[in-house]
């Protein structure tokens, strides 16, 4: 697990340097600004020194780094234009320090030039350079931001450059990972250590490659630190995959009921039991209404159909419970929801089926999550499973979608500790939820998961590792990282145009197989 760290455990980072190490700011922000420029060379090896590079800075730290890195580059041979947005004046501190050198240099160097915005007209001196740098705004911006920073942003996004973010993005509240005007990023250079809004939300959008600059002070006080908040990497997939041992048979690798599958939505129940098979369960049990049973059968690749008396409705309904209850007594896990309906007899069956087994292990999605819309506190969800999307999860705990996207992490945590129940909330990125409070933002997937079926594929993934090893933590981990880097190794052959769910099943394994020979190699 990569730590992400809170935009306070980050001031309190130069806190620490300056008071307790006695290191000067304007060394910091030296410090800083060499760190900026060897991520920049190593990630842009193609700029050379023909290339014209535009840095545009604000009036507070983060501007003085950007003046730093200006004489970086100047002395490097590189022509440089400077558009500062403050005067003179306007500049306080070691950001002013670097100021007065700056325009000490400019007399001296004929590759700088320095220039004060006064109007819009003046980004003109930065739409002909080939690289931007963003030292415009740093950790203090919080909500929508007023004139001229919008429209500058906006212009600025609008050039064709490689752009380059110091700290953060400008115009992303980093607190909580929102704005409405942001810097469109190729690459961002956090400054101490990483930030957890840069990792989700807009900050995810925005904020292109993250790589950690340094202030200089060393990792040993981070480590010292406290954090809930974890970057989810190769190794904490690959825990999570359960051993095969010689002497496993298919009843002891993990036994899944699915119920899933509607009249309206048959497709969703092939999809949630195929994919369970294929990440390993062995003895997976779809149970589907029997009134549409012709419907199933060729759609299902092993997995054994148990069909129940629907009486004609095509749906799930109370009274079914109580004729799948073998299956669900013989279950390790059970996974329900994915197509099941939203009718009122499907609502309370749902109900009934969790409060009637509080010690089985289920895995609730799509309408499954539905049916416990204003009751989900009234009933035991401990050491359960959902997976809701976020329109789902907004609906679930009776906020607005707007309300929870600018607090995503905060409602999140709130509800796994309140019902001890794993939260895995879909988006992009996909962001994991434990009772501890704890939250795991996942690191792989790309925008051709966005269709129909993916959310079903892993609900099937999850409830067949969770079966097979019944650690609900790592298996949740692993089976996420594993279902969006199967979405990233198709892109060698396919594009986000063309990914399907079908597409993740089939190729589950490779995915598998990848992930172990990365670790061995890293090993």
């Amino acid at each position: 697990m990569i730590p992400l760290f809170s935009v306070e455990q980050n001031r309190n980072a130069d806190i620490y340097a300056i008071e307790k190490l006695q290191i000067p700011g304007i060394v910091l922000m030296e410090n800083a600004s060499r760190s900026i420029i060897e991520a920049f060379f190593n990630n842009f090896p193609e700029v050379n020194i023909c290339d014209e590079i535009g840095i545009i800075c604000g009036k507070g730290n983060n501007g003085g780094d950007g003046f730093a890195v200006a004489r970086q580059l100047v002395n490097r041979g590189f022509k440089v234009n400077v558009l500062s947005i403050p005067e003179r004046n306007g500049i306080k501190g070691d950001a002013l320090i670097n100021y007065n050198i700056l325009s000490r240099l400019v007399k001296y160097n004929s590759n700088l030039k320095i220039k004060h915005f006064k109007s819009p007209k003046d980004l003109s001196v930065l739409a002909k350079c080939s690289v931007i740098f963003d030292a415009l705004l740093g950790t203090g911006t919080k909500g929508e931001l007023k004139e001229p920073y919008s429209l500058i942003i906006n212009k600025l996004n609008s050039f064709n450059a490689i752009k380059i973010a110091i700290d953060l993005p400008s115009g992303l509240d980093v607190h909580n990972s929102t704005g409405s005007v942001i810097f469109n990023a190729d690459l961002t250079v956090t400054l101490g250590e990483v930030k957890t809004g840069l990792f989700y939300g807009k900050g995810y959008e925005n904020a292109g490659k993250i790589e950690k600059g340094s202030i200089g002070i060393g990792e040993e006080y981070f480590d010292g630190l406290q954090v809930n908040n974890y970057l989810i990497e190769p190794e904490d997939a690959l825990q999570g995959l359960p051993e095969k041992t010689k002497s496993i048979h298919k009843y002891s690798a993990g036994k899944a009921l699915v119920i899933a599958g509607s009249g309206s939505f048959p497709g969703a129940a092939a999809l949630t039991a195929n994919s369970c098979l294929k990440a390993g369960a062995g003895a997976v049990v779809l149970a589907f209404p029997n009134s549409i049973k012709q419907i199933i059968y060729h759609k299902i690749t092993s997995a054994t159909v148990s069909n129940y008396d629907d009486s004609g409705t095509e749906m799930l309904s109370k009274k079914n419970i109580e004729e799948l209850k073998p299956k669900i007594e013989w279950a390790d896990v059970v996974a329900v929801g994915p197509g099941i309906g939203r009718s009122p007899e499907t609502v309370q069956a749902v109900k009934f089926l969790i409060q009637k087994y509080p010690s089985k292990t289920f895995v609730l999605d799509a309408d499954a999550v539905f049916a416990l819309n204003s009751v989900y506190n009234k009933i035991n969800l401990r050491n359960n499973v959902l997976t809701p999307h976020h329109k789902e999860f907004a609906g679930l705990i009776g906020v607005s979608l707007q309300e929870l996207e600018q607090n995503i992490l905060k409602l999140g945590k709130k509800f796994s500790m309140s019902t001890k129940a794993y939260l895995v909330l879909k988006g992009a990125p996909t962001i994991l939820f434990n009772p501890r409070g704890e939250v795991f933002i996942n690191s792989t997937g790309n925008a051709g998961m966005a269709k129909f079926g993916m959310g079903d594929v892993l609900t099937g993934i999850i409830a067949s590792l969770i079966a097979q090893n019944k650690i609900i933590e790592d298996s949740i981990i692993s089976s996420v990282y594993l279902h969006s880097l199967t979405a990233d190794l198709l892109l060698d052959k396919l594009t986000e145009f063309s990914i399907n769910a079908e597409d993740i099943i089939i190729n589950l394994p490779e995915s598998i197989k990848f992930l172990r020979r990365s670790i061995v190699r890293n090993t």
